[in-house]
């Protein structure tokens, strides 16, 4: 097993083979990934199905959901200041446990994006059927998916500027009518929806519920070698964003507890709320909404996690071609290419849903190995590190292993699938870099 400082010189000295990709994205950019990671569809159904379960807590339900992922991205936010390159996490555990680690983190948190793609994408396209009509049509429900898919990977290989600038518009598009609706709902009806304690049997099933909800904030590690002052602005765009999002979530629950809408037929709850003080302009401008953010959900994705496989290629533990990099684009061109390609597969394949159970917990072994990871390198820093380090690395450790215990024996059938294929890649891969050092 390799120590940090040996891990960090070998990652140097690599980069001198490759072509280092351009820093071209400030703080707000930065802080536009964890929010598109967190925002996506959920904040569209969480609403009626936390009402419906834990009545008018729901809110506090939400503050309970990011109180318990906060020792998660405390993690993050700390190992994110040690380094400014890609990889996220697949640095982390390769900094800590060596590069077969690395590799398992990185493995599991990519497999879980490209299944996630796939699933969201078709989502989306639920969506603006409801809209257009024609889109129910399977063929073209089929074509529109894998159009948004290949639109979406190029966007991503054309440069990181562009594909943050396209995020930053579609989050606009999607959180500008949620804003309007809290603004509209908690001002015309009775904000005093009262507060009362749910039984703790109903409360456990939310709160993971509202664990999913937070999932992804760890996003922008990933990209972290295009980032300005990564050491500075990716824990702070973590912190804020997270602090954000929960209050977001929040106030879109309060308002509809304030609306309270009658849900018919196959609209959504949300949708209905702002039908009942809008109009039928404010169904639309939700439906909308909920179109653009899963698209800037799938975008966000489609942006950071190729450069995780970037990231492994370098590292030495994924085929070269993968940390290729466009002359023109000055982006990793194959990695794109190749997570655009893998997500359209799996969008036409009709049998992935059993993969898409088990891409939550594959999420949940990076969660695991980098929570580890930070007092095995405060351990190995000459500096004494902080002794709340220790407490939040364990915090994390537990929860993370609590919400994985929740996980049905089907999801870790898959899961187990889903490592022995990335263990055979990452003995195939290390053939071929046999003579670099581990």
């Amino acid at each position: 097993m390799c120590s940090h400082t040996t891990f960090v010189k070998f990652w140097d000295d690599n980069l001198e083979k490759n072509q280092a990709l351009p820093r071209t994205v400030g703080f707000w950019g930065t802080a536009l990934i964890p929010v598109n990671g967190m925002i996506g569809s959920g904040i569209f159904a969480l609403p009626a199905i936390m009402v419906a379960s834990v009545g008018n807590f729901a809110p506090w339900m939400m503050l309970c959901g990011a109180l318990l992922i906060l020792p998660l991205t405390l993690v993050f936010a700390i190992l994110s200041t040690r380094f400014d390159r890609h990889g996220g996490p697949v640095l982390y555990a390769s900094a800590a446990f060596g590069r077969f680690f690395g590799f398992q983190a990185g493995w599991a948190r990519y497999a879980s994006g490209v299944v996630a793609v796939a699933a969201n994408t078709q989502v989306m396209i639920a969506y603006l059927s409801v809209l257009f009509p024609v889109l129910e049509d399977p063929t073209l429900k089929a074509g529109a998916v894998i159009a948004f898919i290949v639109f979406s990977t190029l966007i991503s290989l054309v440069g990181m500027r562009a594909s943050v600038g396209t995020l930053g518009f579609m989050t606009v598009v999607k959180i500008t009518p949620l804003i309007l609706l809290v603004i509209v709902g908690l001002a015309t009806r009775d904000p005093a929806v009262g507060l009362s304690l749910p039984q703790f049997s109903g409360l456990e099933s939310v709160v993971l519920l509202t664990f999913y909800a937070y999932m992804a904030f760890e996003n922008t590690t990933f990209a972290a070698g295009e980032l300005r002052n990564p050491k500075r602005n990716v824990p702070l765009a973590l912190i804020t964003t997270l602090a954000a999002v929960t209050l977001l979530y929040m106030l879109v629950i309060w308002a509809y507890l304030a609306i309270a809408p009658q849900v018919v037929g196959n609209e959504s709850a949300l949708a209905a709320a702002a039908g009942n003080v809008m109009g039928h302009a404010g169904v639309i401008a939700i439906s909308l909404a909920a179109a653009f953010s899963i698209s800037a959900n799938t975008l966000s994705g489609g942006i950071v996690i190729p450069r995780m496989t970037y990231a492994m290629a370098e590292q030495g533990t994924l085929p070269d071609m993968f940390s290729h990099v466009s002359k023109r684009f000055q982006t990793p061109d194959v990695s794109i290419l190749f997570y655009g390609a893998a997500a359209i597969l799996f969008s036409l394949w009709a049998g992935f849903a059993a993969l898409a159970v088990a891409s939550t917990l594959s999420r949940l072994v990076m969660y695991l190995l980098s929570s580890l990871a930070l007092p095995v390198l405060d351990h190995r820093n000459s500096a004494k590190a902080p002794w709340w380090h220790l407490l939040i690395a364990a915090i994390a450790t537990i929860s993370t292993l609590w919400v994985a215990s929740q996980a049905s024996t089907a999801a870790y059938q898959m899961l187990g699938l889903i490592s022995v294929v990335g263990t055979g890649l990452y003995f195939i891969a290390a053939k071929g870099t046999a003579n670099k050092p581990d």
